[in-house]
């Protein structure tokens, strides 16, 4: 009888929280998603934390070992712990991508606010130089930069932040000019306020979401592109396990039978990138004040 009423009382819980759920609007939902993913990438962080760095060292006991309850993404030819080698490799993907994308960002809002606001010769100096960036092939523009800066973490930071920044600079400065217009800031601007009370208190509330946003959907890019100038031996060193180079190496390996060295690392990458560009849209509809009664 215990067990009956505790069974039921759990399905009266969730039942709850499941009509809870289904009445949330556009935001909430968006809310309860983004806060999901925000805590899978807290948990991600936190087990590469906890874990020691035994599962890296080399055990030719153990080596080529299928996915199994002791180890799930099975050893690599070496014997070592593909699971701990791809945990560790995401969190050190996830730290490039984020100083990636918080310097492209950075370079985004700067460029795109001096082209908005310093004159057309300036202007004119940014918008061409975004075209140059948009017309050079992707790839070719970060394995350039990355040979150029010496390859490594810092080479492919800096890489991803050169051509990365183009999209978010046209979104910055076609927000700004249209901000300039408006009625609200002219008035302001008729009133004697200084040009950086306007742009303190008028243009950068508006301008925040845009960066935010922008921040966070250029992850993804961040981190693809990482790993893709790891495996083309343009970006990090193999001394530390990286998702590029998982895939690198099991390329020698994955044509012999050892699926997992590439599937189950490349499938880790690819639920991580989903994850962020789903915050981003999330985040998106949380800001947007036309989904407030979706």
């Amino acid at each position: 009888m215990t067990t009956t009423t505790a069974s039921h009382s759990m399905f009266d819980r969730l039942h709850s929280v499941a009509e809870r759920l289904r009445l949330l609007d556009g935001r909430g939902r968006a809310a309860w998603v983004f806060g999901l993913c925000l805590a899978y990438f807290a948990v991600l962080v936190v087990v590469s934390r906890l874990m020691n760095d035994a599962g890296l060292a080399t055990d030719f006991m153990h080596k080529k070992l299928a996915p199994c309850l002791e180890y799930p993404f099975g050893t690599d030819w070496l014997g070592r712990d593909m699971f701990v080698r791809t945990i560790k490799g995401l969190t050190r993907s996830l730290g490039i991508g984020l100083l990636a994308a918080t310097v492209s960002s950075v370079v985004s809002v700067i460029l795109g606010t001096l082209s908005a606001t310093r004159g057309k010769r300036t202007d004119a100096i940014v918008t061409t130089l975004i075209d140059l960036v948009m017309a050079t092939p992707h790839l070719v523009l970060l394995i350039l930069v990355s040979f150029a800066c010496g390859g490594g973490a810092t080479g492919v930071i800096i890489a991803v932040a050169v051509s990365h920044w183009t999209r978010l600079a046209r979104i910055i400065r076609a927000e700004i000019l249209q901000l300039k217009q408006a009625e609200y800031v002219m008035v302001s601007r008729s009133l004697g306020r200084s040009p950086w009370w306007i742009a303190r208190k008028h243009m950068l509330p508006h301008i925040i979401p845009q960066f935010t946003i922008g921040l966070i959907l250029l992850f993804p890019h961040a981190i693809l592109h990482a790993a893709g100038l790891t495996f083309l031996g343009f970006g990090l060193s193999p001394h530390n396990p990286s998702i590029g180079i998982l895939l690198s190496e099991s390329m020698r390996h994955i044509s012999t039978g050892y699926w997992w060295l590439a599937i189950l690392p490349g499938l880790s990458l690819l639920v991580t990138v989903k994850l962020f560009d789903v915050m981003g849209n999330r985040l998106r509809v949380i800001t947007d004040p036309k989904t407030t009664q979706e």
